[in-house]
């Protein structure tokens, strides 16, 4: 496969993984943005972003297994294809979908927002073993 074909399936995978977590695989802004939120490295840019989208790069190594943890996918699945697209093998408790859009939201609040929210959470937990 030529590096233009490897570009092209990569991009693929990535808009599917993004789709499959309930994220637009359409907007390299919105990627930007929630990949920078969890990864502790450079920040990527909205271009760069754009670049993963459009099949014109491939992240880098690091960038790329940060992108896999986020997107609940393995990492060789996202680069290469390999394996299926699900991490079976990974994280009982990864947030995935919708779970990590919440939990992408709740690190925006502030620290009095984020402890009522956790708070209704122990709270919706306790009415939940009380049944």
């Amino acid at each position: 496969m030529n590096s233009n074909q490897e570009r092209t399936k990569f991009s693929e995978r990535l808009q599917q993984a993004l789709q499959s977590a309930e994220y637009s695989a359409d907007s390299p802004t919105q990627l930007a943005r929630e990949f920078n939120l969890r990864f502790s490295g450079h920040p990527v840019t909205v271009h760069a972003a754009r670049k993963w989208l459009q099949a014109e790069s491939i992240p880098t190594q690091e960038k790329l297994r940060a992108l896999a943890t986020w997107l609940n996918v393995p990492a060789e699945w996202l680069r290469f294809g390999s394996g299926n697209n699900t991490n079976e093998g990974g994280a009982e408790n990864a947030p995935i979908g919708r779970d990590a859009k919440i939990l992408s939201g709740l690190q925006q609040l502030n620290d009095h927002q984020r402890e009522l929210v956790h708070e209704f959470i122990r709270l919706l937990i306790r009415m939940e073993r009380k049944k």
